[in-house]
């Protein structure tokens, strides 16, 4: 079990006195990833300096709407019927986050759900820092073939029993997270630490419901046509590192996401970029967490000289996009 498992080596490890005192490791299920989805599930694993475990909690959120891809977490609009509002978890939630560093999979979308529920509720979550273990995997160095949590798992041992149930991937993701402390504590790894600040760009839009003989949205509709609106906004030309996002720009996604490619490019559609098929000599970005694979998409990147992140450094470039007016 991992609340009774403890090591000799983690006792002899210097721990850098900069390290946070506390984690809570986070996941939440939601309806989908735009500002107007909602949590429908939130886990919380609280773990102490080294990475132990001090006590995990789970609960089910009504989120007042359809659950969206039941297919995938598997919460029905019955299951969520008599489940709590999220302002009637709010402050228990808050207790669980209380004077912890996040930490999570793709750490800024759970922040931004998470965030924005609190707006809705008329507060703030007490959460100032988070740490992406993506993030933190690539500052390990560590040989994934992707950035999923399942490979993620695989490469520490651990075993993954309902994958996008919030309890059991907040728990694969604690027991992933303390060797990964570990590592970095030995190796003297600067912590991959982010300001979590309030969110405010939330609406409180319905999404119609449009039923399936399964009691759920189709896999085909229940979000919007994937047929994408054209951007309305000129392209300003190519990213430039270390600089903002504009809205115009051309971003192009190669291999495998965290997140499911559909809501990512959905994301990426409501902050004003443009999401392009291909590469071309006018894309401004590539986002891809295998730059070395050899893709269609990265060689011409390469061949036409445009820019290239992973997922997590794009998460953290979508949450401060620069406006139009502003070019």
């Amino acid at each position: 079990m991992l609340e009774d498992r403890t090591t000799e080596a983690s006792s002899r490890t210097a721990w850098p006195a900069a390290y946070p005192k506390g984690y809570a490791v986070v996941d939440v299920e939601t309806t989908g990833l735009a500002r107007d989805d909602r949590i429908i599930s939130a886990a919380v694993y609280r773990l102490d300096a080294r990475g132990e475990v001090e006590d995990h909690w789970y609960t089910l959120v009504n989120p007042e709407r359809d659950p969206g891809p039941v297919w995938i977490h598997g919460l029905t609009s019955e299951v969520l019927e008599g489940a709590p509002l999220f302002p009637d978890i709010a402050e228990e939630f808050s207790a669980r986050l209380a004077d912890r560093v996040l930490v999570a999979h793709n750490a800024v979308f759970d922040w931004q759900m998470i965030a924005r529920e609190y707006a809705r509720a008329r507060c703030e979550a007490p959460v100032r820092q988070r740490l992406c273990t993506i993030a933190l995997s690539k500052e390990l160095g560590l040989p994934l073939p992707n950035h999923k949590l399942e490979s993620l798992a695989a490469h520490f041992g651990v075993v993954q029993r309902r994958a996008h149930h919030a309890l059991d991937d907040a728990r694969v993701l604690a027991e992933a997270f303390r060797p990964s402390l570990k590592a970095a504590a030995e190796g003297g790894v600067r912590l991959p630490l982010h300001e979590c600040l309030p969110l405010t760009e939330w609406t409180d839009r319905a999404v119609p419901r449009q039923p399936s003989a399964y009691g759920a949205y189709r896999p085909t509709t229940w979000r919007p046509s994937r047929k994408r609106p054209a951007c309305p906004y000129p392209n300003p030309g190519r990213y430039e590192e270390d600089k903002r996002l504009k809205q115009g720009m051309r971003i192009a996604f190669s291999g495998d996401t965290s997140v499911e490619r559909d809501l990512l490019e959905d994301r990426a559609i409501e902050a004003g970029l443009h999401v392009a098929t291909s590469i071309s000599r006018l894309t401004s970005l590539l986002v891809t967490n295998d730059p070395d694979s050899g893709t269609s998409k990265v060689v011409k990147a390469r061949q036409y000289g445009t820019p290239v992140v992973d997922e997590a450094a794009f998460g953290q470039l979508l949450g401060d996009v620069e406006p139009a007016s502003e070019q």
